[in-house]
């Protein structure tokens, strides 16, 4: 899933500091040290970053799958 623009509660921009937030985290940072230094300070914002998960790559098997099968489908059909 995509994060979103701004933060449902508060309305902070908050996108723009996602992909940061994301590298540095993977790195190995402290997930809290890395939104303070982010400017990340409410609460509401904060949670945004922790609850986002990256549904995408859980919907793109799917998919592919079901693109595959209409590819078998419509070659049945010819």
């Amino acid at each position: 899933m995509l994060i979103p623009v701004r933060c449902f509660t508060c309305g902070g921009l908050i996108a723009d500091k996602h992909a940061e937030y994301s590298n540095r985290v993977r790195t190995g940072e402290d997930p809290s040290k890395v939104m303070d230094s982010l400017g990340v300070k409410r609460y509401c914002c904060r949670r945004m970053f922790i609850s986002n998960v990256d549904t995408i790559y859980q919907i793109i098997p799917y998919y592919e799958a079901l693109r595959r099968r209409m590819f078998e489908i419509q070659s049945d059909i010819e």
